[in-house]
């Protein structure tokens, strides 16, 4: 058998959206800004912006599961830019912002938007934006999920049914 992860389609845009975002960390790098992930970035605005929240008011507000949330608040805590706090009954917590985040929290909203104006010019150079290609394979998936278009494949494939 040869190996299939030989090949993907798809591996291109993730190493293609990984790269920009290390694009992103060497800007915080040249602010001497410790321990910010670009990655971190969208939780720590939203924080600021609607205040304290429960890892499962965080998660759903970002649209990410409650455990990856978890995963992401533990990286952000250690890295001195959330805390928790206990919430309105004694088993939820709150995730809130410490005072090393609320520091650079203007840094981090002028970089989302230097950051959203240079894709934009960057789909404009592009005959196809990515936004575009997005929306249009979320239409194709409504007409027929992933899941449905994998099991499709997986039927066809010999080695799949003697599994």
């Amino acid at each position: 058998m040869t190996d299939p992860t030989t090949q993907s389609l798809w591996r291109p845009l993730s190493q293609l959206q990984r790269a920009m975002d290390a694009e992103i960390g060497r800007i915080y790098t040249d602010e001497c800004v410790e321990g910010l992930k670009p990655t971190f970035v969208l939780e720590l605005l939203r924080l600021y912006s609607r205040g304290p929240m429960t890892i499962t008011e965080l998660a759903e507000s970002v649209q990410r599961t409650h455990s990856a949330m978890s995963q992401k608040v533990a990286a952000m805590r250690a890295a001195g830019l959330v805390r928790t706090v206990a919430g309105t009954d004694a088993r939820s917590k709150k995730v809130t912002l410490t005072a090393k985040s609320l520091g650079i929290v203007g840094l981090l909203a002028a970089e989302w938007r230097a950051t959203e104006a240079a894709l934009a010019a960057l789909e404009a150079e592009i005959p196809y934006p990515l936004s575009r290609v997005v929306g249009d394979i979320e239409e194709a998936l409504r007409r027929r999920s992933f899941y449905d278009r994998i099991k499709e494949q997986l039927a066809a494939d010999p080695t799949w049914a003697t599994a």
